[in-house]
């Protein structure tokens, strides 16, 4: 235990020691990318579940405390149930997202930010003969976050809490629209990542 924690120690220092050199930060002009990329599947039985995800983003600063960006995103789900039918959902979206961020100059730094999102849907039950369901929705989400740099290119990110408001309505004739609001702030709505600046 004593080693983890001064392994934690040494490296925070050296983050540290590195950061003070200057050269971390953000400032007008900076661009950065981020995202998130996922797999994983479970097996019970003849019951198949598997998802893939992949969301990059990049941001760029109009100011010193601004920055603007856009994100695009890939799901998919599938599923093989007890019958055999394998099931799939895949899912396309991009979005746009702003940011105010305080002291972005330093190597911590908190930053609200304001994102709206547009994605459409496809679902195939894996039964011939029937139609695929598809589904179109938009999202407008505000969250605050903090920044921290541990290298001149390399900053630790984290976001908790969300506000968001959104619809997704099925593309049928007659359907009516789910329209979501959601208020978060535990752990579920943790979200961790790594940013690299140019």
């Amino acid at each position: 235990m004593k080693k983890i924690i001064l392994s934690a120690i040494a490296v925070f220092a050296f983050g540290f020691a590195n950061a003070q050199e200057g050269t971390a930060g953000f400032a007008k002009g900076d661009l950065f990318i981020s995202g998130a990329v996922g797999i994983s599947s479970s097996k019970t039985g003849d019951f198949k579940e598997s998802e893939f995800n992949f969301v990059p983003r990049v941001g760029y600063f109009a100011t010193n405390n601004i920055a603007v960006g856009a994100t695009i995103g890939f799901n998919s789900q599938k599923e093989t149930n007890e019958f055999g039918n394998d099931q799939e959902l895949s899912t396309i979206g991009f979005g746009v997202f702003g940011r105010y961020y305080a002291t972005p100059a330093s190597n911590f730094s908190l930053f609200g930010e304001l994102g709206i999102n547009y994605a459409s849907a496809k679902f195939d039950d894996g039964i011939d003969g029937t139609e695929d369901g598809k589904a179109n929705g938009f999202n407008i989400a505000v969250a605050p976050g903090v920044s921290y740099f541990v290298s001149k290119h390399f900053a630790f990110e984290a976001s908790i809490g969300i506000l968001s408001y959104g619809s997704i309505k099925p593309d049928a004739d007659g359907a009516e629209a789910t329209k979501t609001f959601q208020l978060g702030l535990g752990l579920e709505d943790l979200t961790m990542g790594l940013v690299y600046k140019f």
